[in-house]
């Protein structure tokens, strides 16, 4: 969620708070068993578990999260992740024709890599389901998370409540600082990391795709709209989950670079305070998800079923904040400009930037594209996903079919369908990314001797009803026709919006 979106929280939020509490759904909700998913008579455990319960899961046993961390700009500790699916490479003999196929998942606004922990579990059973029924090719998924500077657990250090540090100085926590923390570290940490033959962990495998699978949620979507556009060779699709098409509010008078003046730095500490409070933070999950189910600790928040169990979300975002320095860095982030446009372009790099538009750098996106939105998001809502649909396909890419642009709605799903439909998400995704690029210039060189569907032309399995442990997902894939097919009301909407 982006800082103009955290505002309109507030407010959401607040007035929430003296609203009448939400009836109980009436869909039906599964708790205090393993669910069992049957394709072609193989059984697939969902792994969610209701948080009283104890838990002897064999098939978690050689899921693996490693977490590490990477210096930013040599000055800037930045904590990522690393989940991997073990049981390839000890159960497998065809392992050493695998390839390894690496996705970076990132985040909304104000959460951490804890967020992702539920895809990154499920999007390994599921990749480990689609081998064993000879769906697919064999491949092995490196999963990576991060936290971008000024969230999570990646904070300059000995950094100060008003942004006076030595390592703040001159900081500024903008979509341009994030997209250089990302860029930097699909090129110094991903890529190098597989196609790292002498790691133990790898050297089992001959086979490497050095392009990452993109998947941003809310602005982590914005985010990787943007590095797709600016570095096409090092990404292989692009998977938008409710992407924000707008940054921040790009205030008058400061340029988001620490410390603040007296009254960004006053602004700042206010709003920060009021939405890092508990119930403030509880509201608004409220209005972002569905499913209260989904968020409120009565299942198993993390990637293993001992992790976190019981927690709920609000709770981790609110730990999240508790370091010195969230402050600046929120009041920075509401004064940043949004990604500049003279830094999508090799030319013309002197002058002042120029804020870049979100739907006209989608339309020129060469990779493959996919939206996956629940449909019941308040902010970002199926008519921003509709006219993101439309440019993708008003591209030339597009019309001469030389790309996938693709979007599939998830029912009974809000802002966060990461985290609130995990197992639809994974059921979508797996196909998706095992699929071959739809331009021929990126495909792989072992394509052409490989059976493998194009993106375009794969299924993604619209019309299917799955079950997560708190309610049940529908999937439609929307024609473009559809989409094209605005109403005024959603028509003026979604223009005002980015």
């Amino acid at each position: 969620m982006t800082a103009a979106m955290i505002v309109v929280a507030i407010a959401i939020a607040t007035a929430a708070a003296f609203a009448p509490p939400r009836p109980p759904s009436s869909r039906s909700i599964i708790v205090g068993r393993r669910r069992h998913l049957r394709r072609k008579n193989i059984n697939v455990d969902v792994c969610f578990v209701k948080a009283s319960d104890s838990i002897e899961d064999n098939d978690n046993h050689h899921l693996n999260l490693v977490c590490k961390t990477w210096i930013f700009r040599n000055i800037h500790p930045i904590y990522y992740e690393v989940a991997t699916d073990n049981r390839i490479c000890i159960d497998d003999p065809s392992a050493a024709t695998a390839t390894i196929v690496p996705i970076l998942l990132l985040n909304g606004f104000g959460v951490g890599t804890f967020h992702q922990h539920r895809l990154m579990r499920q999007l390994l059973l599921e990749s480990r389901l689609s081998c064993s029924c000879g769906e697919q090719e064999r491949s092995r998924y490196m999963i990576y998370g991060i936290d971008y500077l000024g969230q999570g657990n990646s904070w300059p250090t000995n950094c100060d409540d008003d942004g006076l540090s030595i390592n703040e100085c001159g900081l500024a926590y903008s979509a341009d600082t994030w997209l250089d923390q990302l860029e930097g570290f699909i090129q110094e940490i991903v890529v190098p990391s597989c196609c790292n033959s002498s790691d133990d962990d790898e050297k089992h495998f001959g086979l490497v795709d050095t392009r990452v699978h993109l998947v941003g949620n809310s602005v982590g979507g914005y985010l990787a709209t943007m590095i797709a556009h600016r570095h096409p060779y090092l990404v292989s699709s692009l998977t938008l989950l409710n992407a924000t098409p707008v940054w921040g509010l790009n205030l008058p008078g400061w340029d988001g670079k620490l410390p603040p003046p007296p009254f960004p730095r006053l602004l700042g500490r206010t709003l920060f305070e009021s939405i890092r409070n508990e119930d403030v933070i509880d509201k608004y999950l409220e209005v972002a998800y569905v499913n209260r189910e989904a968020f409120d600790g009565t299942f198993n928040d993390g990637f293993n079923d001992k992790d976190k169990m019981g927690r709920p979300l609000g709770k981790m975002i609110r730990a999240s904040t508790e370091v010195k320095g969230g402050h600046a860095a929120f009041a920075s982030i509401l004064w940043s400009a949004p990604a500049s446009e003279q830094r999508l372009s090799t030319y013309n790099n002197d002058g002042p930037a120029m804020s870049v538009n979100f739907y006209r750098t989608l339309s020129a996106i060469k990779v493959d594209v996919l939206l996956l939105f629940g449909a019941e998001d308040p902010w970002c809502t199926p008519a921003i996903a509709k006219r993101m649909h439309t440019a993708l396909a008003s591209s030339s890419l597009s019309l001469d079919r030389l790309s996938a642009r693709r979007y599939i709605s998830l029912e009974n799903v809000g802002h966060c369908p990461n985290h609130e439909a995990p197992t639809a998400l994974a059921k979508v995704l797996i196909p998706w990314l095992g699929g071959t690029s739809s331009t021929s210039s990126n495909c792989n060189h072992d394509d052409e001797s490989r059976s493998v569907t194009r993106r375009s032309d794969v299924s993604l399995l619209s019309g299917e009803r799955l079950c997560e442990p708190w309610g049940v997902v529908s999937i439609r894939e929307i024609p473009i026709e559809e989409s094209r097919n605005l109403n005024v009301l959603d028509r003026i909407v979604s223009s005002i919006i980015g």
